[in-house]
């Protein structure tokens, strides 16, 4: 199944979900990635996967400024404490 590089929102979150399910030491990883997202090829997830760990490098090493949190209401600081928490515990490699 060949698609192009557009991934909607949908199909971001459905990858980050499996990313959580599906951790490095499952078997044929890749295809059940590619199953729980749909629409894409094994070869597109292995890209986005790809640039997802390079945007994480990027941010771990100090390249990309961390936004300043405590400008926004509460229900967006809740919502940035969740997702900084789910990749804690996300395997990515």
């Amino acid at each position: 199944m060949s698609s192009n590089s557009v991934w909607t929102p949908k199909q971001n979150k459905a990858f980050e979900d499996a990313l959580a399910t599906y951790d490095r030491d499952t078997p044929d990883r890749w295809q059940n990635l590619a199953r729980a997202v749909g629409g894409k090829s094994v070869e597109d997830v292995k890209q986005h996967y790809q640039k997802l760990v390079h945007d994480i490098n990027h941010i771990e090493s100090g390249k990309v400024p961390v936004p300043n949190y405590r400008d926004i209401n509460s229900k967006h600081n809740k919502m940035a404490e969740f997702q900084e928490q789910r990749m804690k515990y996300m395997k990515l490699q």
